[in-house]
Order: structure tokens, then C-alpha cells, then sequence
């Protein structure tokens, strides 16, 4: 009768009931990281796609009015065709995009003018899919 009293009394945990918690908690934890990674490389290929469609829209606007392509993308900005470099989600920086020149017009041979007719990501990386993001 004794021993019933003090147990019901008791304030807290044993050290088993907190190890059971504690494996709980671990499990699932092992459980969700690997999805919350693959969620936000995810999110930072979909940021990545968005950057480059509109950037290439910005190209494309520029040569449609002026008859050449822009000699950088600080011209676009300059231009008032972007409000800025976006930053490539996967190199953290505005300055590591890969700028591709236009190729010679078939016709004549000559290169049209500007310096920048695509871009790509200047990142190493290679997406979920397998494909590197240089070459999107």
C-alpha cells in the first residue's frame, strides 16, 4: 500500500521512458531529413528555372528592339530589361552565370551583334533528375 502511494506520486521520467522518446524522435527524424533535402534542392531547381526563363525573355526583348543582343546582363539591367541579376540559387552569387555568344548567322557567316545570346548556371552540381545545371 505504501509503495502504491509513492508511485502514484512521483514527478517525472524514468531514464527508459526518455530513451524510448529520444528513439522515437530519432527514427523519424532519419525518416524526414532525406525528403526536406530533396524538397529544397527541389525548390532551388524550380527558383533556377524561373531565373532562366526570365532571363532569356530579357534577351529575347532586348533583341527584338534594338536588332542585336546585349553586350552583358548588366546591360539588361542598365536597359531597364531586368530589375537585377538574379543570384544562381545553387552558386549563391550574380557573377557565376555562364554567358553564351551568338553563333554566326548561316546566311553570311558573320556573328550578330551583342555578346550575350543565352545564359546558363555556372553551378558544378548535377539536378535531381541527372542532368547538370549547366546545361539547362
Amino acid at each position: 500500500m505504501n509503495r502504491l502511494r509513492l508511485w502514484k506520486n512521483r514527478a517525472g521520467f524514468t531514464l527508459v521512458e526518455l530513451l524510448a522518446v529520444m528513439a522515437i524522435i530519432g527514427i523519424l527524424a532519419a525518416i524526414a531529413a532525406p525528403s526536406y533535402v530533396r524538397h529544397t534542392i527541389r525548390a532551388r531547381e524550380v527558383v533556377l528555372l524561373e531565373d532562366l526563363y526570365q532571363m532569356r525573355q530579357s534577351i529575347d526583348a532586348y533583341y527584338a528592339d534594338k536588332a542585336k543582343y546585349p553586350d552583358s546582363l548588366d546591360e539588361l539591367v542598365s536597359s531597364r530589361y531586368l530589375r537585377g541579376i538574379p543570384k544562381d540559387p545553387f552558386t549563391e552569387s550574380t557573377t557565376t552565370w555562364i554567358v553564351v555568344p551568338p553563333d554566326p548567322m548561316p546566311e553570311s557567316g558573320d556573328l550578330a551583334e551583342g555578346g550575350v545570346f543565352d545564359v546558363h548556371s555556372g553551378s558544378n552540381r548535377v539536378s535531381l533528375n541527372g542532368t547538370p545545371y549547366r546545361d539547362w
